[in-house]
This record gives C-alpha cells, structure tokens and sequence, in this order.
C-alpha cells in the first residue's frame, strides 16, 4: 500500500469527500467550535478590520467565513491544497458573499502563495503543520518571511513530543488523537520547531494552551 504525505495527499481524496458533501468534516469537525477559537486567536494576536489576512490551509473557510464578515472587504485571502476545497466553502459557508472575491481563494500545494498581494500584515496556518513533514514547515516559514515585507505577525500550530526519545514513537496527545514522526498526523519537537522559525527570520513565542486535538501554538513576529 502507497503511503502518502497524508491523507489529503490521496488520489481522488477531495473529489471523493466533496461528492459526498463532506466539506467539514475533512477538514478535523468541530466546525463552529474550532472557527470561534480560530478567530479569537486572530484578535487576541491584534488583528483589526483594516488588516489584510491571509488564510493559510484555509480548507472550507471554517475560519473565512468568520474573518471575511470581521474584516474590510477584500483584506481576506485563503490558500490550500485544494481549489475544489475552497470553492465548496465559498459557495456553502459565506453567507454575505460582497465581502469577499473568489478570486482572493488560491490553490497553493507548495506554500509559494501565488496572487497573494505583499500586503498580508497577519497570517494563520492552523492544523496545516500537524499534517506535513518538518521539511514542510520549514519551507513555508521561509517563503512566508520572503513573500510578505508587510508581515506583523504568523500563527501556527503542531502537534509535539515530549522529549527526542518518546518523538520516535507514537505519542498520544492530551485530546486523543495519537500522533507520529513518519506519518501524519506528525509531531515535531519543540525545540525544532522553535528553531526552523528563528532560522527563518522570525522571532517566536511558544504558548502553553492547548488547542482542538491537543495542538500547540507558536506565534511568530519578523525578527
């Protein structure tokens, strides 16, 4: 058996889960619950209306469809794996659609964001990470900081290990879910982690709440 990045790799995957009207379910559930927590990470990290956000991993706008309304019209913008992804989200989920251009929802499977404008001033990357290699994280990071001069501040999340030995085997985390190195969802160790993004060109603050699925945050700030 093909043993892919992660499930969201698959052939057919999107295509699949679409058809069968599942858009939020495949981005983790607890839809209303994890947006409203998304959003409210996003204002406690300073984001205004006049801000120009970017989504990344944005899935079916489980977050765009609250940001969207909070901030000024066409300062949204989304990237995923999945275009199809996206659309459905679009085309579902955001109710007031003046507030936000389709053209602003880009398919992006290697983190080079392209037609995002240089103007994002904040960026979220939520239960993207827990789903890729480091490797993965590493190279966003380096274009995110290269990409967007404007930059304030970069959210994101992992899941971690509790020390180098315990990261080589299963780990399972404080909600449950059990994760891995070698395949997803993947955990990292803190301090990789903290060091891929001071490498980047961030500096960054490492937050001990814990998150839907036992995720960790990292907030980053261009150094």
């Amino acid at each position: 058996m093909t043993q892919h990045i992660s499930p969201y790799h698959a052939p057919d995957f999107y295509t699949d889960a679409l058809a069968k009207g599942r858009h939020r379910d495949i981005v983790g559930g607890r839809w209303d619950e994890t947006g409203r927590i998304q959003m409210s990470l996003m204002l406690d990290a300073g984001l205004q209306p006049d801000h120009h956000f970017l989504d990344i991993g944005a899935g079916s706008l489980r977050l765009g469809c609250k940001a969207a309304l909070y901030l000024n019209p066409g300062h949204y913008w989304a990237t995923d794996l999945s275009g199809a992804l996206l659309k459905r989200g679009y085309v579902t989920e955001i109710t007031d659609k003046s507030r936000l251009n389709p053209d602003h929802l880009i398919e992006d499977a290697n983190f080079t964001f392209p037609g995002v404008p240089d103007t994002i001033t904040h960026a979220l990357a939520f239960a993207v990470f827990t789903h890729l290699p480091a490797n993965h994280l590493r190279r966003a990071l380096i274009q995110t900081r290269a990409r967007f001069p404007h930059l304030q501040k970069l959210l994101f999340t992992v899941f971690l290990a509790p020390d180098a030995a315990q990261s080589l085997l299963p780990v399972k985390q404080p909600d449950g879910v059990v994760t891995h190195d070698t395949r997803a969802p993947y955990h990292m160790l803190a301090d990789d982690v903290l060091h891929l993004t001071r490498a980047s060109g961030f500096d960054v603050d490492q937050h001990q709440t814990r998150l839907p699925r036992g995720q960790v945050l990292f907030i980053a700030s261009p150094a």
